[in-house]
């Protein structure tokens, strides 16, 4: 999965990319990091399928992809089930079989019991939940997140950490994240790429080799958040 030589500019607005390249490696955690502003929403997009570059290549499983964005955006109308069940429901699965399988969804991300419950009765962690859970039923190829946890408290962002790895993990999905969490990137990633500029650049990329789950106040963790920010 990569972007090759791509250059996008927003009309009438700055030139975000030019001649820009990344390359994703299967079954990776890539994280994204950078000052606000920088791009990495719109290297996202790309990456997506929902922005059009206006030079170069985007090569992604654009038909077994799914989004993860910063608000949950559930159906306010639906049950967690529904919610979750919905992409099956539009690719045309029977009802019986979508059921099972978000069931089974909301299940990995401990939320069996919730199922009937509307998303105003779930707490801000929950909704978060069903929405990855959401993300993941239908077991896509790349999975795209834009800061999905920065609304969360310290403890339920913790939390949610924890079940993101076991999911993916388990899954074998690849991973594209934008965080501006420069320790929750160093915690979660197999590699972290500094972005910078307008245009975008990277500024920095660091392959992670330690293993997960890692911890917060270690020391070789705490030095890499320091080079990283060093690098913003």
């Amino acid at each position: 999965m990569k972007l090759s030589s791509v250059s996008f500019s927003w009309p009438d607005g700055p030139c975000i990319a030019a001649d820009f390249s990344l390359s994703i490696a299967p079954g990776s955690i890539t994280v994204l990091v950078g000052a606000s502003g920088c791009g990495k929403s719109t290297i996202l997009r790309l990456l997506a399928g929902l922005l059009t570059p206006e030079s170069g290549s985007v090569s992604a499983p654009l038909s077994s992809r799914a989004f993860v964005f910063q608000s949950p955006n559930l159906l306010p109308w639906l049950s967690a089930l529904d919610n979750v069940a919905l992409p099956l429901k539009l690719s045309g699965l029977d009802a019986t079989t979508r059921r099972e399988q978000a069931r089974e969804a909301l299940g990995r991300v401990g939320l069996a019991d919730a199922s009937s419950s509307l998303p105003r009765a779930l707490s801000g962690g929950m909704r978060m939940r069903v929405s990855l859970a959401r993300a993941l039923v239908t077991q896509p190829a790349l999975l795209l997140m834009d800061e999905p946890f920065s609304s969360l408290d310290a403890l339920t962002r913790r939390q949610m950490h924890t079940e993101f790895l076991s999911l993916t993990e388990s899954l074998s999905t690849t991973v594209v994240m934008v965080t501006h969490d420069l320790e929750e990137a160093v915690l979660l990633g197999d590699r972290v790429v500094v972005l910078a500029g307008q245009p975008v650049t990277i500024a920095e990329d660091t392959t992670l080799t330690t293993p997960r789950p890692r911890d917060r106040h270690a020391p070789a963790v705490v030095a890499l958040v320091a080079a990283l920010e060093g690098a913003l």
